[in-house]
């Protein structure tokens, strides 16, 4: 427990934490000195020295940033020799800016204490001290308004550990410039922008803020990119985003945003926004309408499906994109207004897998543990993912880990990732023998008796079964599988076992496979024999890759399962007494299975809100196949993106900036999100929309809501996991569920007594099958798909701004290998080719990817590369196969070398 030190300041005694400093200590107090190169996210580093005390009996002043409190300490933080000195050292600073940046940048620290202490700069530009960088797309740096607090270099190595800012010189001399020796552009920078936020002068500034008004209103809420859930503050002028900055001391990100959560905002004032709904003519040509009429035209033609086919024919998709709110509506207007169990979301293809082999075996589909156990675990085991780039925040949180020697890692996947890089061990294994390789680990760990034989004996079922299996499967026969060699099998099964508490992170990599669902049950296999489950630093970790993911299928959004994931039948009497309604009977189709009854005929209405299917869904021929089937098709979205081109009604949705709710991120927290614009045009919150075309199909007494909050209520009210989450208590910082109480802080880790299904956990035994996809002599290559850092998922948010200056278009990655053998040139354009299609984009040559494979992101409309993606799924839950495709590459127009 931490201790408590008197002292006093100002002759008023005080009491502090022991080993508080006297800069924390007095900033409680409210009367902190300045303190410019100071930052709450990284270690003091006493450079501007203006946040220097008195204490008695020491005859010079000390700088109280890196001073810590002591028993009967005696300070002073005003004197006049102290306000001379201060007054000095700004004058100082105040050479390194003019009134125009006071002007345009009020919020600096600096441009804040010089109007604090009335100092005014002269309107002249200060002393060059080199040239203006403008290289970054991102990123402005003028080293003349530099005052060399150091704080742009320290937060770059101890925040994003990239370590891009140096300091060069000595004395008058000293300098920061970028790790490239020359510009920005050319450096490691991710564009992070922690820098720019922490940077007191103008010395660094965000380059798309540039001329914009200085923000009016903050507004608190959470990014709408991935699934970490960094909460935000946005700053707005006028009815615009001008600035969006990190929250500091929210428990995700802790101060810190990747570049899409700083500066990915672009597309919420976009020319390209649809601001009214549309109908398709008969000439094929868009029609704007008003929201009545629109409302009316699909209301008539989904009765008119209903009627003559039955509400079995329509099927409803919401979005990982949108409110829990939002999405707790899409589920129960499918159930209610439609009549049918027919929806899904894009979960389907991310990371159903993970949620149905947790639910199987552990009882609950969801991570274990929070993020804040990263800063606890020992060794990491990172499976199919690269949260450098998926997950950039969580990334960091892990490589700060690695880089300061408190944890080992483990990373398995075919690329060298940047952990990978930093990993004490990579196994780069051949794309779709997850399951061989995690057998053998299981191998290595049962018979050399590296199992938690204590945690096993008390909460584990099945080890001699699988045992009794597992001893076919060595190493060895495992490595001629894989192509990891079998001693790294075997050091990295010891070092799991052996490092605990062991941390499992696992992507789409281990999911989007035909075993997805049993590569996941693998990993949980070794998290039960080593005891890694319902501890602190440990767990299975499923990381979520859209803001609301998690939250989209939880509402209910999937065929099989009502909110909270509670089956249909067991809590089927809880939701029909709620909703004053009976639910339908028949079995619900999951996504995949729409796309199969739209071709077949038997789909004929598909309602779509914010999911670009045509352009996300593996083998996109057979996706755009089944929509042409469809009798009615109509999209909610912000964008005309390309379902919304094939559409016959289009509905315009408010964006996360424009309304109330909550999103649900990767480790079970639930946050507000709050509206910091009006919405554009006509465009309305999805939630309302679902409720004005409920009362259009004569249902609307089921859907008469005040405000997004009244329907979260409900949502609580029958999800007895969730029932404490009220909005008055997710305030800053969310809450995790489960959450049963106003009084419950939420569980920060699951099945630390029990699991959600019964006291014991059963191992299960898991064959390998391999993938139908294999190369030949025709397709020589393995294709896998991903993510990068710059853009997301389908371009819809992304790619309309300055983050395409950083990352135009998706590449196709080649080992350089393989480029010299086939005489490629990085940058030049080739047509890939599978077996079920083509695209075109440019190479690029990384030593990333292994030999004999390739890697390419999908983010980019005009290269469309589920074009060329496998149709093989999960054999469980029917997840697509992204990440395995047989390919073979040629100059585009030439034939295949």
């Amino acid at each position: 427990m931490t201790g408590t030190t008197k002292l006093t300041v100002d002759g008023q005694p005080q009491q502090a934490r022991s080993g508080d400093t006297i800069l924390s200590l007095l900033q409680g107090l409210g009367i902190a000195p300045p303190a410019l190169c100071s930052d709450p996210r990284i270690q003091p580093g006493a450079h501007c020295r203006l946040c220097c005390v008195e204490l008695q009996g020491q005859e010079h002043p000390v700088t109280s940033c890196n001073t810590r409190v002591a028993e009967g300490m005696r300070i002073v933080t005003s004197s006049p020799a102290l306000e001379r000195y201060r007054h000095q050292l700004l004058e100082w600073m105040a050479q390194s800016c003019s009134s125009a940046d006071l002007q345009g940048h009020p919020d600096k620290a600096l441009h804040r204490e010089l109007r604090r202490h009335g100092l005014a700069p002269g309107d002249a530009e200060p002393a060059p001290r080199g040239a203006v960088d403008e290289s970054h797309p991102l990123i402005r740096f003028n080293p003349s308004r530099c005052i060399t607090c150091y704080r742009c270099v320290r937060i770059c190595e101890e925040l994003q550990g990239q370590s891009v800012w140096h300091v060069l010189g000595h004395g008058a001399g000293i300098h920061i410039v970028p790790d490239s020796g020359g510009t920005l552009a050319a450096s490691s920078c991710v564009a992070c922008g922690a820098c720019v936020d922490t940077c007191p002068t103008t010395a660094l500034l965000d380059r798309p803020g540039l001329g914009q008004p200085p923000a009016e209103r903050w507004t608190h809420s959470v990014c709408a990119y991935c699934g970490v859930g960094c909460e935000i503050e946005v700053g707005t002028a006028a009815d615009a985003i001008v600035s969006v900055r990190p929250v500091l001391d929210a428990p995700v990100n802790k101060g810190h945003l990747c570049a899409k959560g700083r500066n990915g905002h672009a597309y919420e004032r976009s020319p390209e926004r649809v601001r009214q709904p549309l109908l398709r003519q008969e000439d094929g040509q868009w029609q704007a309408s008003g929201w009545s009429q629109a409302l009316d035209a699909v209301a008539q033609r989904l009765r008119r499906v209903i009627d003559t086919h039955g509400p079995d024919a329509v099927g409803v998709l919401g979005s990982a994109r949108a409110t829990n709110e939002d999405n707790y509506l899409v589920q129960k207007f499918a159930r209610l207004v439609i009549g049918t169990h027919n929806v899904d979301c894009c979960a389907r293809v991310c990371h159903t897998p993970s949620a149905a082999a947790m639910k199987m075996m552990l009882g609950t589909g969801a991570a274990t543990n929070s993020f804040d156990d990263i800063e606890l675990a020992r060794c990491f085991l990172i499976v199919g993912a690269n949260p450098s780039e998926s997950h950039p925040v969580v990334g960091a949180r892990i490589k700060q880990r690695l880089l300061r020697g408190a944890a080992q890692a483990i990373v398995i996947d075919p690329r060298r990732t940047e952990l990978a890089r930093q990993a004490r061990l990579h196994l780069a294994l051949r794309p779709g023998t997850n399951v061989p390789l995690l057998n053998a680990m299981a191998h290595v760990i049962v018979e050399e008796g590296l199992f938690d034989a204590g945690f096993v004996a008390a909460r584990v079922e099945g080890l001699e079964a699988l045992r009794s299996f597992l001893q076919a499967w060595t190493p060895e026969r495992a490595a001629a599988i894989c192509g990891v060699p079998a001693a790294q099998i075997r050091e990295a099964a010891r070092l799991y076992a052996g490092s605990g508490p062991a941390m499992c992170l696992h992507g789409l990599g281990v999911t989007e496979h035909s075993q997805g669902t049993e590569g996941v049950m693998c990993l949980i296999n070794l998290a039960l024999l080593t005891g890694n489950l319902g501890r602190r630093g440990a767990g299975i970790n499923p990381l979520r890759g859209q803001n609301n993911v998690q939250g989209a299928a939880l509402m209910g959004c999937e065929p099989g399962t009502l909110t909270g994931s509670q089956s249909l039948e067991a809590s089927r009497a809880r939701f029909e007494a709620a909703w004053q309604a009976p639910l339908p009977h028949n079995r619900g189709l999951n996504l995949l299975e729409m796309m199969d009854a739209a071709e077949a005929g038997r789909l004929k209405a598909l309602y779509v809100v914010g999911f670009d299917i045509d352009l996300s869904l593996a083998h996109q021929a057979a996706t755009r196949s089944a929509l042409r089937k469809l009798d009615l098709l109509v999209v909610q979205d912000l964008f005309l993106n390309e379902t919304a081109r094939q559409a016959d009604v289009f509905l315009p949705a408010a964006s996360s900036f424009e309304k109330e709710g909550s999103f649900m991120n990767a480790e079970r927290r639930v946050q507000r999100v709050r509206r910091s614009l009006p919405p554009l045009g006509e465009a309305r919150p999805d939630w309302q929309i679902l409720c004005e075309l409920a009362a259009a199909m004569g249902l609307g007494e089921h859907f008469n809501y005040a405000d997004a909050e009244s329907i979260w209520n409900e949502v609580r009210a029958v999800w007895p996991d969730g029932a404490g989450l009220s909005y008055a208590r997710l305030g800053r910082g969310g809450l995790l569920w489960p959450c049963r109480d106003e009084a419950d802080p939420g569980q920060a880790v699951l099945h630390t007594e029990g699991f959600a299904n019964g006291p014991t956990a059963t191992l299960r035994v898991v064959d390998y099958r391999p993938s139908a996809e294999r190369t030949d002599a025709e397709f020589p290559f393995l294709l896998s798909t991903g993510r990068n850092l710059y853009q997301f998922n389908a371009g819809t948010m992304s790619g309309r701004g300055p983050l395409s200056d950083l990352r135009a278009t998706d590449t196709l990655d080649m080992n350089p290998a393989d480029a010299a053998r086939l005489a490629f040139a990085d940058g030049e354009l080739l047509q890939l080719r599978s077996r079920h299609g083509c695209a075109e984009l440019p190479l690029r040559i990384s030593g990333q990817v292994q030999p004999g494979q390739l890697f390419a992101s999908f983010h980019d409309p005009a290269v469309a590369l589920n074009r060329v993606t496998s149709p093989e799924r999960d054999s469980i839950v029917q997840a697509p196969e992204y990440k395995l495709t047989a390919a073979q590459v040629a100059r585009a127009g030439q034939a295949p070398r």
